[in-house]
């Protein structure tokens, strides 16, 4: 397979993926490159808040903090480590710029200013993170593993967790119920 960049798109795990980590899962690929790619589940929430994750972290929050707003599985790589995608970009500690105005966050200071209610204005929090080897992606593109379409920041800061797969999948033009779990090669 050709040299592909997904940064900036999304990956739509197809039926026949069966593995636990991503079956029935959107991914936000934040970066990809000849090192390979990193991206963020971005449908699966977990049951924890980020208001009782800032507890646990020690990060007081303010009176006016939104309650009920879930920490997402961002993928099985470093789940124990935090990470923030977010518009506009701004100025943290630890920003992984995806493009003009989306980015990914590592660094402390963004969770204490969102527990202040001055973090960015929309934002996913993630616990882990999905990684690829080099030329791993393109080999499961291959293998009918994923459909790739352009990201939307309406999917991703605008849609419930429920509507992000079938929304995305539906900007190809595919019913996601519909897809088979059958594999085929033209």
């Amino acid at each position: 397979m050709k040299n592909i960049n997904l940064t900036d798109h999304f990956l739509i795990a197809m039926p026949n993926l069966n593995d636990p980590f991503f079956a029935k899962t959107l991914t936000y690929i934040c970066e990809h490159n000849e090192n390979g790619a990193l991206g963020l589940v971005i449908n699966r929430p977990t049951e924890l808040t980020v208001e009782k994750l800032f507890e646990q972290l020690g990060i007081p929050f303010t009176d006016s903090f939104p309650t009920e707003r879930f920490v997402l599985f961002g993928g099985p790589v470093q789940i124990d480590s935090g990470f923030v995608l977010h518009q506009p970009i701004g100025k943290w500690k630890s920003t992984l710029a995806v493009n003009q105005t989306v980015g990914l966050t590592s660094s402390v200071d963004i969770l204490e200013a969102i527990a202040n209610c001055e973090g960015p204005e929309q934002m996913l929090v993630s616990l882990g993170y999905s990684g690829w080897a080099p030329g791993q992606i393109e080999q499961e593109l291959a293998q009918n593993a994923w459909l790739t379409v352009p990201a939307s920041s309406n999917i991703i800061f605008e849609m419930s967790f429920e509507e992000r797969l079938p929304a995305a999948a539906q900007s190809l033009g595919i019913n996601f119920s519909n897809l088979s779990n059958e594999v085929g090669h033209a």
